[in-house]
């Protein structure tokens, strides 16, 4: 028998996958999905991006991310999908409870006797609450300039030269984008300290962060996901700490290869889910 190499991790959280876009680092992500084995799913917002989703463009490799997580939910993980703005249609949903699949607004854990607050984080995006047809704009601008981005550094790697991040050295060189981000990374955490939590997570920025945060002498620890278009970041818990994973980019993963189910399988999934579910209700009852 082969040894299986998948990592065991108590918590996993990552967000802003944008499925259905250009710029989903999807290859990368279900070998990311296919190295752990997790306990605990947290699916941080922006997963599908509804905003920009076509028919014309779902890729297999965006497929089996999706059927990746449905793999680990009949490995026994737990999933928590918390929705985001690029798919906030999903929020009609909270509260809906399958299985072990749950969709919520916010998750609250104790961990290691401190609370930690899990969020997408638009909530507290300024542009979002008064300007969302410019940041539906702005998510198109976006994409684009990835797509552009891809083709340039399809190039860069024939030429064996270092691949390189348009959007990436905007933000750093921008004023605006430097003061938005700090600004929204101070906002959450002063929010968390008031709040009485000792850690808070979201994503939504795409900007991967790990950083403690002072008000009126009392600290905060503020985590960001990132993405998965440029950074190829994730957030994990094990052994009591939280860590920053960053993913190897173009990395042949060796980790040995289970079945992906098809749709016939994923229906036969949801059933298993949907018994669990009527189990645990009688139970109750």
């Amino acid at each position: 028998m082969r040894e299986n190499k998948r990592r065991k991790v108590d918590v996993v959280v990552i967000s802003d996958l944008h499925l259905g876009t250009y710029g989903c680092r999807a290859k990368a992500l279900e070998s990311y999905l296919k190295s752990i084995q997790p306990k605990t799913l947290i699916l941080n917002g922006d997963i599908i991006d509804m905003w920009q989703f076509s028919k014309r463009y779902w890729p297999k490799s965006h497929m089996k991310v999706v059927k990746r997580i449905f793999t680990l939910l009949s490995k026994k993980t737990e999933v928590i999908y918390i929705p985001g703005n690029h798919d906030e249609m999903l929020r009609k949903f909270v509260g809906m409870k399958l299985g072990r699949l749950s969709i919520k607004n916010k998750a609250v854990l104790e961990l290691n006797n401190e609370r930690v607050w899990i969020f997408h984080g638009d909530a507290f995006d300024i542009t979002m609450q008064h300007s969302r047809w410019l940041v539906k704009l702005g998510a198109i601008g976006y994409d684009t300039l990835i797509l552009f981005n891809t083709a340039i550094n399809r190039v860069m790697e024939f030429m064996g030269r270092e691949r390189i991040s348009f959007s990436g050295r905007i933000k750093a060189s921008v004023k605006k984008a430097v003061s938005y981000i700090n600004s929204f990374e101070d906002t959450v955490a002063q929010i968390a300290v008031d709040q009485g939590f000792d850690t808070v997570i979201c994503g939504h920025i795409h900007q991967p962060a790990d950083k403690i945060f002072t008000f009126n002498k009392k600290q905060v620890r503020y985590l960001n996901s990132g993405d998965w278009i440029e950074n190829l970041s994730a957030l994990e818990y094990n052994n009591g700490e939280w860590s920053l994973h960053l993913h190897p980019d173009n990395e042949e993963t060796s980790v040995e290869e289970d079945a992906i189910p098809d749709k016939n399988e994923l229906f036969q999934l949801l059933q298993v889910e949907l018994q669990t579910m009527g189990g645990h209700q009688k139970k109750a009852s």
